[in-house]
């Protein structure tokens, strides 16, 4: 039998280790793909490995194998490194009859080990990418991020601030102009008047996180989300006095990458829902406020409905 290796940080795993990989699958019997991580990674390891499992899910000659990388020095040059590489992969694995790269490194490290090398575009021709190049621009070069990675690199949007300042319309229409998902205000599919109890406010909660979770999975570069767990806890403060301790748990779940506070500066129109119109100046000041105990950046949203989605639009821009 024909054993192979392939071997890499996979930090993210891209079309070309995909490539790599199948490309060494096709001539092996078994393929180990091993992943090296360390624990201050800027993406963790485990994760990165469950990337990996997800995509060659489906193919029982590549087994996939995951290390702790307490034996590489990189502040040495690889004519000491590749020792150190050589005696942990043979420690680490069985024998294996050949190594696939698309590194510098790999003749010597197969040579170091005495076995076989076979280089796959080294030159990056075929997949012109770079784990780096992913890391620093996501969204530049999403078409190259493996489709389980995805997720990870999504930028949330939180539309945020007080009732009729068109966010929910303005969120809508750009995840159909992006072609991406939008979350909406869960607690409507809830109740039909704000005469709402604890137990209502737990399940608009939990159902908003889930929501969220749910849809980055789908999501095309951007999520625009409606609102969030703030929103919610900031709600179910005013209506009834108190804030249950999971709500504050569940919005640790979800990081947005950009919060845009909507001003009031726009006329307030009822939709049966909403009786905050005579308050806007307060529940403005109360969500902004939220947003500064918590030292969490935003970009401020004003102007008539046109001028508002310039803005929007604006700030999407610079994460492209």
């Amino acid at each position: 039998m024909k054993r192979g290796l392939v071997i890499g940080k996979f930090m993210p795993l891209h079309k070309g280790h995909i490539a790599l990989i199948q490309f060494a699958a096709a001539q092996c019997d078994e393929l180990i793909v091993s992943m090296s991580y360390k624990p201050d990674d800027p993406i963790p390891g485990p994760l990165r490995f469950s990337w990996i499992k997800q995509e060659f899910a489906n193919v029982p000659s590549i087994r996939t194998e995951i290390s702790l990388d307490d034996f590489d020095r990189e502040s040495i040059s690889w004519a000491g490194r590749i020792p150190l590489w050589s005696a942990f992969l043979k420690r680490r694995f069985p024998p294996v009859d050949v190594i696939f790269s698309s590194e510098e490194y790999g003749p010597r490290l197969a040579e170091n080990l005495g076995i076989q090398h076979i280089s796959f575009d080294l030159e990056r021709r075929k997949i012109p990418i770079s784990a780096t190049r992913v890391r620093e621009h996501p969204l530049r070069f999403w078409d190259f991020i493996a489709a389980a990675a995805r997720p990870y690199f999504v930028k949330k949007i939180c539309f945020y601030g007080p009732e009729s300042t068109g966010k929910s319309t303005l969120a809508e229409k750009l995840a159909r102009d992006f072609d991406t998902e939008f979350v909406p205000e869960v607690s409507r599919e809830f109740i039909t008047s704000n005469d709402f109890t604890i137990e209502d406010i737990l399940k608009i909660g939990q159902a908003q996180t889930q929501r969220v979770l749910q849809k980055l999975q789908t999501a095309n570069k951007f999520l625009f989300c409606d609102t969030d767990l703030i929103t919610t806890q900031i709600y179910c403060r005013h209506y009834l006095h108190q804030v249950p301790t999971a709500l504050s748990e569940w919005e640790k779940q979800i990081t947005y990458d950009k919060y845009l506070l909507f001003d009031i500066d726009v006329a307030w129109v009822a939709d049966g829902l909403r009786d905050l119109g005579h308050r806007r100046q307060e529940m403005f000041d109360v969500f902004k406020h939220e947003l500064d105990i918590r030292k969490l950046p935003f970009t401020l949203i004003s102007g008539n409905y046109q001028q508002r989605e310039q803005r929007v639009r604006e700030t999407l821009q610079l994460f492209l």
